[in-house]
């Protein structure tokens, strides 16, 4: 009886929480449900005066191809996000996490395989990063 009521308690808790958070919206592309917290509204309009504005929306960068892997990061980051939103144990300014920035550096080199192909990306200690010098590329930092 004990386990059938926490169990209860906390589906309830999660339902008024995806409700809450117009949870819905983060299993489309509409780059306007990265907003829907006030935290992502200065990457959406940095997005928004960029030039992959035009031919990528969120997902296209921050998603992994595949439809199970890309549910299955946006459940990880949907559970991390609303968590951290929920009970605000997160700081300002947020970074990205080590997972989701591989994910966007092999979209980097996916989409523009043909240009990197060539190029030496080696950095002391490893490959170098797309962002490290192409920073304000997608969001206009």
């Amino acid at each position: 009886m004990l386990l059938s009521t926490i169990a209860a308690f906390l589906v309830s808790l999660g339902g008024f929480t995806f409700v809450y958070a117009n949870g819905a919206s983060y299993f489309s592309s509409d780059a306007t449900a990265c907003a829907n917290c006030h935290v992502m509204k200065e990457q959406l309009d940095g997005w928004y005066k960029s030039s992959h504005r035009a031919v990528a929306k969120c997902n296209d960068c921050h998603m992994p191809r595949g439809l199970v892997a890309k549910l299955g990061l946006k459940a990880l980051n949907g559970f991390r996000h609303s968590w951290a939103f929920t009970t605000g144990f997160y700081k300002e300014p947020f970074f990205i996490t080590p997972l989701n920035k591989k994910v966007t550096e092999s979209s980097c080199r996916a989409c523009h395989a043909e240009l990197t192909a060539e190029m030496a990306h080696e950095a002391p200690g490893g490959d170098r990063s797309c962002i490290s010098c192409h920073r304000s590329v997608g969001h206009l930092h």
